[in-house]
């Protein structure tokens, strides 16, 4: 069985200085997945936007800026409130998200309970995964015995 640790969470998308709009982001941990976050933004559409990325990152990224590429999370203050921003890059387009800090790491901490950094690894099953890739199919009966001939003639040329 395993543990799915959730939080549902209003942020805003930062459109420019002076202009952001709200959207409801549920943020997901789960134990068959422990090293990824993830993060499910509904934005008015019949199916919500996912991204998912290391738990590492938005950990680090409460404290200190990091990341680079796809995904760059870094903490400051807006108003008096501490904000982690999150700046996600895709082949159609950008967004950057403001998130309370408080509510990120109070369920960051939640998903560090359940699995502590580090332990990651003892929370895989890696020989059950690769037992299901190395399993036999239906369609293994598909291919036939020798389907490929061989480079070397059963006549002799004599």
């Amino acid at each position: 069985m395993h543990t799915v640790v959730e939080r549902e969470l209003e942020l805003q998308l930062v459109l420019s200085s002076e202009l952001s709009i709200p959207v409801l982001a549920r943020l997901t941990y789960r134990t068959d997945d422990p090293y990824a976050v993830h993060i499910a933004f509904h934005i008015g559409s019949d199916n919500p936007v996912k991204w998912a990325f290391a738990r590492e990152l938005l950990v680090k990224g409460v404290f200190r800026p990091c990341g680079q590429g796809d995904v760059r999370i870094w903490p400051t203050k807006v108003e008096d409130h501490g904000v982690v921003l999150m700046a996600l890059t895709s082949p159609d387009g950008n967004a950057l998200l403001e998130a309370p800090a408080a509510v990120v790491s109070s369920w960051l901490e939640r998903t560090l309970r359940v699995i502590p950094p580090g332990s990651e690894s003892e929370h895989l099953d890696i020989d059950d995964g690769l037992a299901k890739l190395l399993a036999p199919t239906a369609a293994d009966d598909l291919w036939l015995p020798n389907a490929w001939p061989s480079d070397e003639s059963s006549q002799s040329d004599s």
